[in-house]
């Protein structure tokens, strides 16, 4: 989209989410951390939709939104790393239940497709913020102006 807000990422940011609090996780502290950052960035991404949804961006436009955006996306993308990093190396192969080990290991894996989600869109943001995202119809009007 042009106001370089995707949801790609809140899609697997809840596929986290709903992986992880299927399991035991409350008996590992890592499991903590992974939880807080796909429940944060669900709950930030809504609220940034919703602002979109309702064009609240156009009535606070001192606001440099695509500024925002990016600098969110960046946040996301570092701490879904953290996240990435922290899931994958806290699968136990030998879990207690193997549906543990199945929700977990799903979970990294949809944690680490969300963190190339975030790094995808801290892209884009930054490209609708340096104004580099234009296309071609603009690009034209402004040529022959």
């Amino acid at each position: 989209p042009e106001h370089g807000l995707h949801f790609t990422p809140q899609v697997l940011g809840l596929l986290v989410w709903a992986l992880i609090a299927d399991t035991t996780y409350h008996l590992h502290a890592a499991y903590g951390w992974v939880m807080f950052v796909s429940i944060f960035f669900w709950i930030v991404t809504v609220l940034f939709f919703v602002t979109y949804l309702l064009q609240l961006q156009l009535k606070f436009y001192v606001i440099p939104w695509s500024l925002v955006l990016m600098i969110f996306n960046a946040v996301a993308t570092v701490l879904y790393i953290t996240a990435f990093v922290t899931c994958a190396a806290a699968v136990q192969p030998t879990s207690w239940r193997q549906w543990d080990y199945n929700r977990r290991a799903a979970a990294s894996f949809f944690a680490c497709l969300a963190m190339i989600a975030y790094g995808a869109s801290t892209f884009f943001s930054f490209r609708a913020w340096k104004g580099l995202g234009s296309n071609a119809a603009t690009s034209q009007v402004t040529d022959h102006a």
